[in-house]
């Protein structure tokens, strides 16, 4: 499994050279249920050794695609490829893909080792080469002492490193991942994907993951995938998705972040009273608008012409306070340094202004 590890790392490395064709291709992929729900012509690239992550709330569409990459559903018109060939016409054991659910899937009356060998066996690898590459497979997934133990004594966390280290040892061209942590606690969650990105980078394998909680696709992923109604919203890297949201639903969906009802000339923009000036690197639709801004792109101020409005509350949260302002008929939320926050109160009356917005027009949110 070392061996072929090298080899991925050799072809990511590769990839990253020059141009080349993308290990994963779907192609105006359409799959409509008989609700109505489904997805409608997704297009995507996934490009060697790429981590690339389908986000949304329940029923927008992202499982429908990652069941239909993995051979679970068929689409009702599209394509898919993998390494430029098309897989639509193969099932789901044919497919050079392996996926992790949410569900660990593990047989109960089998020991580590051997639910781990059972598909190396079907595919009649050699005795020695199995014992070799699960040995390697588990010592990856950090349980290197846990061949002997059956499914039972292992906790949830252990469980899916297991069923990871299966779906490894099979060597896909593409690794799918169903939600797999989202049955775990919130601190083992964080364990997991940073086990999982370590993973990721050290075997240079491709995968394709699947989840609603926006923390996780923006702390693992190149590049996310968020859809809305059963449609691609926005595709970008984490960072640009968060500071420059494409639509008032990326905006709203990913973070926390303050929604102000306003209007514009196209050059300025008001906010209840008050003209929010701006050196003109932002661009601002005319009419009425929705103006967004993160709760740490807000300050306390005390220039005349910003936003007025009254503390109604201070919440420490660690290494820094929420504050909560009553602020031209809106209720914003703004994050200061817990230092700072020591000298806010309830009914102060403060002046806001922020760094940066982005601006959506009522019309085309």
């Amino acid at each position: 499994m070392v061996q072929a590890q090298r080899k991925m790392q050799t072809q990511v490395g590769t990839a990253e050279q020059g141009d080349t064709e993308a290990q994963l291709s779907i192609r105006n992929l359409s799959k409509i249920f008989k609700t109505g729900d489904g997805v409608t012509d997704i297009s995507l690239d996934v490009q060697p050794g790429e981590m690339v992550t389908l986000l949304g709330p329940s029923g927008c569409g992202k499982t429908t695609v990652l069941r239909s990459i993995g051979g679970f559903l068929e689409p009702d018109s599209g394509d898919i490829l993998i390494r430029g060939r098309s897989v639509l016409n193969l099932p789901p054991e044919k497919r050079p893909t392996a996926m992790v659910f949410q569900s660990y899937n593990l047989w109960p009356h089998m020991t580590v080792q051997d639910n781990l060998a059972f598909g190396l066996k079907i595919r009649k690898r050699k005795k020695v080469e199995i014992e070799r590459s699960v040995t390697e497979a588990l010592e990856l997934v950090q349980l290197s002492g846990a061949a002997r133990k059956y499914p039972g004594e292992l906790s949830g966390g252990q469980q899916q490193r297991v069923a990871l280290a299966r779906a490894l040892l099979l060597q896909p061209d593409v690794l799918l991942l169903d939600e797999p942590f989202s049955a775990l606690d919130a601190k083992l969650r964080m364990e997991m994907r940073e086990e999982l990105r370590e993973i990721q980078t050290k075997t240079g394998m491709t995968m394709v993951f699947v989840t609603h909680d926006q923390e996780e696709a923006l702390s693992i992923s190149d590049r996310i995938v968020v859809m809305h109604a059963g449609k691609i919203e926005q595709l970008s890297t984490p960072q640009d998705i968060y500071d420059r949201p494409g639509s008032l639903f990326v905006a709203s969906f990913i973070g926390r972040i303050n929604l102000m009802r306003s209007i514009s000339d196209g050059q300025h923009i008001a906010v209840g009273s008050k003209v929010v000036q701006q050196d003109g690197s932002t661009s601002i639709p005319a009419g009425a608008c929705t103006l967004a801004v993160r709760p740490e792109d807000l300050y306390l101020t005390g220039e005349p012409d910003s936003l007025e409005g009254t503390i109604r509350q201070v919440m420490v949260l660690g290494h820094y306070a929420e504050v909560s302002i009553h602020c031209e008929q809106e209720h914003l939320k703004m994050f200061v340094p817990r230092e700072q926050a020591a000298e806010l109160h309830s009914g102060q009356a403060v002046k806001v202004g922020f760094h940066k917005f982005t601006a959506f027009s009522e019309v085309s949110s």
